[in-house]
């Protein structure tokens, strides 16, 4: 990862948007993550439905992944990070 040499500004319409961001991606990670629950409590007290919760849990982490890599790439092309090719890596 290289970080920039110069200190980095942004203004107050950036900050502002990438703080609109970080919001969404938190309400996106957060309604995942309530549906994830929701599933639990329904297979806890409906275990009959537990397949078909189980095919919905199953399709929940690769959403939140790609919320927060969303958020990533935005947050370092506002900062100038620049990432090595990730390869191979998992979760990177």
């Amino acid at each position: 990862m290289q970080l920039p040499q110069q200190p980095v500004t942004l203004t107050p319409a950036q900050v502002e948007e990438l703080n609109r961001k970080l919001s969404q991606m938190r309400h996106d990670v957060n309604n995942t993550l309530s549906l994830i629950v929701a599933a639990i409590e329904l297979i806890k007290y409906k275990p009959e439905m537990t397949e078909r919760m189980i095919a919905t849990l199953k399709e929940q982490p690769p959403k939140i992944i790609s919320e927060i890599s969303k958020f990533s790439q935005e947050f370092e092309v506002s900062f100038g990070i620049v990432r090595e090719p990730a390869i191979g890596k998992v979760g990177a």
